[in-house]
């Protein structure tokens, strides 16, 4: 069997029905299990006192902002390419998702910034290319409401996709290519780089929860488009007749 057949519409809501129920159990387990530990049973950081536990939610909701929109890429160029709806449905879908998850990491990065920077906000490139996604955010959901057709929004959303990719990969890698004053990254296939075992074994449980939790609204979601896209077909066939 291709892979494609589990992007049949029909398909797609037959095994997305029996899996989701399990993506929200294990969310909701990992969210509580790494929530609670981070915050009630891991001690004070040195150079950042009880600030650091935020760590728990911005890191994981700046990771889901990111890899959503490469998400929403990959769907969007195989829209492109194969003409999939399932697959601009999703990325329609994961849209919403992932500017919540943008809004949480800006709101809990500048708590965090306060007491460690002295300021709210500094207009470092990293954080500069974070706020231009989320605008990018904001424009993908508008355009999508501000066109009638369907298949146009898609080709013309997919293509804002594909632009706004830049600074996607710009709010994970402007490291790379200037002085930041935002801290690096604080998970690391390299053990050396990334925070002490104290924190980092619950912030791995919160990334999984946070993972766990995108897939699942998502595929909520997506399953909502199909059926709205469905109800809008038999009201056009109901015109037409």
């Amino acid at each position: 069997m291709s892979i494609w057949e589990y992007a049949n519409p029909l398909r797609f809501m037959g095994w997305t029905g029996k899996v989701l129920p399990w993506f929200w159990a294990l969310a909701i387990a990992a969210l509580v299990v790494g929530l609670g530990w981070g915050f009630f049973f891991t001690p004070e950081a040195e150079n950042f006192g009880s600030t650091v536990k935020i760590i728990y939610i911005h890191v994981p909701s700046a990771f889901i902002a990111i890899n959503a929109w490469f998400m929403m890429v990959v769907t969007s160029i195989i829209w492109l390419v194969r003409r999939h709806h399932v697959s601009v449905l999703a990325a329609k879908a994961a849209a919403p998702v992932g500017l919540t998850m943008t809004l949480i990491a800006l709101i809990t990065g500048a708590i965090w910034g306060q007491p460690t920077w002295t300021t709210w906000w500094v207009w470092d490139a990293r954080l500069t290319a974070f706020l231009v996604l989320c605008l990018f955010y904001l424009g993908y959901i508008a355009l999508w409401a501000a066109i009638e057709d369907p298949d146009t929004a898609a080709d013309l959303t997919s293509v804002l996709s594909l632009v706004g990719s830049v600074f996607a990969f710009l709010s994970r890698y402007a490291a790379l290519f200037w002085a930041t004053q935002h801290q690096d990254s604080s998970l690391s296939v390299d053990r050396a780089e990334h925070v002490s075992d104290v924190f980092y074994q619950p912030l791995l449980l919160s990334m999984a929860g946070f993972v766990l939790l995108f897939l699942a609204l998502v595929l909520m979601r997506t399953r909502t488009e199909i059926r709205l896209r469905r109800i809008r077909a038999i009201e056009t066939r109901g015109r037409r007749s």
